[in-house]
């Protein structure tokens, strides 16, 4: 056997060693990893928590959004895999805008009907998908008729004042946090990030730094994922 086919055949065998196989790790690949500044950034003021000691994580949102329903997707799958110790709420926002205020709302009235799981999703392909303003409070009343809540009990809800303090305490949850922007979440009264912030990945890559500020939370706290 010549030296070149001896040769030959040894480095064919080490390759072919799987204790010698390296994976190459090429930047696209590398694991994303949320840096404080530019990926999330710290409230000055905390937030005080609510709930009964879970993580609070609260979703900042506007209805006529394009952001917040290119999100919604990614959202909305990931709060179906939510631990039992993290609390989710949304928030809608209209900045004090009286013509986004019916859209804050109709997100209260749902809370006070107990009928934003059922409608959340609806409210945002409405606008997104059918073309619906649902600006106008008849439009709203026929919209929301037509998914099964009778005109009358909508609008009871829509024009009370409990809705109308629920839209107050939305204001002033926007505030304390300093949202100036949506979709914004922010997580443990602490931390805020976005999709802006998340750096050119795509809209789930702000879930990914969400769960890290979780992870980061559970680890302050001193237990595991629920």
């Amino acid at each position: 056997m010549s030296n070149f086919t001896r040769r030959r055949r040894i480095i064919v065998a080490l390759c072919a060693s799987p204790s010698l196989v390296v994976p190459v790790l090429t930047r696209a690949q590398a694991p994303f990893e949320p840096r404080e500044g530019t990926n999330y950034t710290v409230l000055a003021i905390p937030q005080p928590a609510e709930g009964r000691g879970e993580i609070v994580v609260l979703d900042f949102f506007w209805y006529g959004c394009p952001h917040c329903f290119a999100l919604l997707p990614e959202l909305e799958t990931w709060r179906k895999r939510l631990a039992s110790d993290v609390l989710d709420r949304h928030v809608p926002v209209d900045f004090g805008d009286p013509r986004r205020e019916p859209h804050t709302r109709i997100f209260c009235a749902l809370q006070s009907l107990d009928r934003v799981e059922e409608m959340h999703v609806k409210v945002f392909g409405a606008i997104h998908t059918q073309g619906l303003r649902l600006l106008d409070r008849d439009e709203i009343a026929d919209f929301m008729a037509g998914n099964g809540i009778a005109r009358d009990k909508w609008l009871a809800a829509y024009d009370s004042f409990a809705v109308a303090g629920l839209v107050e305490r939305m204001r002033l949850t926007t505030r304390a946090y300093g949202v100036d922007g949506v979709p914004t979440i922010a997580v443990d009264g602490r931390f805020l990030t976005s999709p802006a912030m998340a750096q050119g990945q795509p809209n789930g890559g702000v879930l990914v730094v969400v769960d890290y500020l979780l992870e980061r939370v559970r680890h302050e706290r001193g237990r595991s994922n629920a």
